[in-house]
C-alpha cells in the first residue's frame, strides 16, 4: 500500500513592502500544486481585494470568536489589524496533497514552528534598499504619510528575526526573486537543503538597518 504524499507548508515572510504578497501569488498561479493559505483579517479592505481571494475579512468580534475556539494555526495583531490562519483549511489542503504557501509575519512563523508535526520551510524577503522599500508604500498608500512612516519604523524590528527562517532572499528583481524561491520550494521537496551565503546576507542586513 503506498501512503498518501502530504504537502508541505512554505512561508513567506518580509518587511511590509518587500513584497511577499506579490511573490506568493505569483508562485500560486504559475504552479497549480500550490495553494495559498488566504489569513482572515479584522483590516478593511484595500482597492481592488477581494473577499474570500485576497483575505476573508471579518469583524473583530468574529476573529474573537476564532481565537476563543482555538481555531486558528497563528494569529497575529499586526499595525493594529488582527490577522489569522483557520486550522481546517490548511489541514484539508494538505491532505490533499498541495503545498501550501503563507504570507505571514515572522509572528505567525514563530507561532507555526512550535506546532509538532508541521513540515514547514520559511523563508525571509528582503528589499534592496530603504528607497525602493519607501517608494513601495508610496504607492501602496497614496497620502498615507502617517501609515507608512509607521510601516517605516517598524522595519528594523521585523528584520532582526532574519535569522529565525531556513532561508533569506533579497528581492531586488521580481522574476530574479521568485526564480529563487521556486529553486528553495524544489530542492527541499526532494529533501535537498540549499547553502545561504551568511556574509552578503549579513553585509545586506547592515547596509539596510544602519
Amino acid at each position: 500500500m503506498v501512503a498518501e504524499k502530504k504537502g508541505m507548508m512554505f512561508v513567506l515572510s518580509s518587511p511590509s513592502g518587500a513584497g511577499k504578497t506579490t511573490l506568493a501569488k505569483k508562485l500560486a498561479e504559475n504552479n497549480p500544486e500550490f495553494s495559498i493559505s488566504i489569513s482572515h483579517t479584522t483590516r478593511k479592505p484595500r482597492p481592488n481585494e477581494v473577499n474570500g481571494k485576497d483575505y476573508h475579512f471579518v469583524s473583530i468580534d468574529e476573529f474573537n470568536s476564532l481565537m476563543k475556539k482555538n481555531n486558528f494555526f497563528e494569529y497575529a495583531n499586526i499595525f493594529d489589524n488582527y490577522y489569522g490562519t483557520l486550522k481546517e483549511t490548511v489541514i484539508k489542503l494538505l491532505s490533499q496533497g498541495k503545498d501550501v504557501l503563507f504570507d505571514i509575519d515572522w509572528q505567525g512563523t514563530q507561532q507555526l514552528k512550535k506546532i509538532n508535526n508541521l513540515s514547514i520551510v520559511s523563508i525571509f524577503i528582503l528589499p534592496p534598499n530603504i528607497k525602493i522599500l519607501r517608494d513601495r508604500l508610496l504607492k501602496r498608500h497614496k497620502g498615507q504619510e502617517k501609515l507608512i512612516e509607521k510601516r517605516m519604523n517598524k522595519f528594523n524590528e521585523e528584520v532582526s528575526h532574519w535569522n529565525e527562517y531556513n532561508y533569506v532572499v533579497i528581492n531586488d528583481d521580481l522574476n530574479t526573486c521568485y526564480d529563487k524561491i521556486l529553486n528553495i520550494i524544489i530542492s527541499e521537496k526532494k529533501g535537498k537543503k540549499l547553502e545561504l551565503n551568511f556574509n552578503e546576507i549579513k553585509e545586506k542586513i547592515e547596509e539596510l538597518t544602519k
